[in-house]
């Protein structure tokens, strides 16, 4: 049986996973007004057009991040990670609990 201090630690996992992704994405540089220039997401984006040509690929990791920063981060996809987070987090702190 998962103890309530486990459901705990996921619950919080979670949530903090879905309150600090727009935060670091604006600290990345993707942003409601796009990619803001000289920044870590800047950078990323040139070495994606560099790598495929001069365009980013859609469905690559800087186009869901800009998608991400331009929506204001779809909740159910951070979420979604925050849940994984949070139920990887419990999962490994029962196994050192014993």
């Amino acid at each position: 049986m998962v103890s309530v201090s486990v459901i705990a630690m996921a619950v919080g996992t979670g949530t903090a996973a879905v309150l600090i992704a727009p935060v670091a994405l604006g600290a990345m540089g993707f942003g409601a007004a796009g990619v803001a220039a000289g920044s870590t997401a800047a950078g990323m984006m040139s070495s994606a057009a560099v790598a495929n040509g001069g365009g980013v690929a859609a469905g690559s990791l800087v186009a869901a991040l800009q998608s991400a920063g331009l929506t204001g981060v779809a909740t159910a996809v951070v979420g979604s990670v925050g849940a994984a987070a949070g139920g990887v987090v419990g999962w490994v702190s029962s196994k050192f609990r014993g």
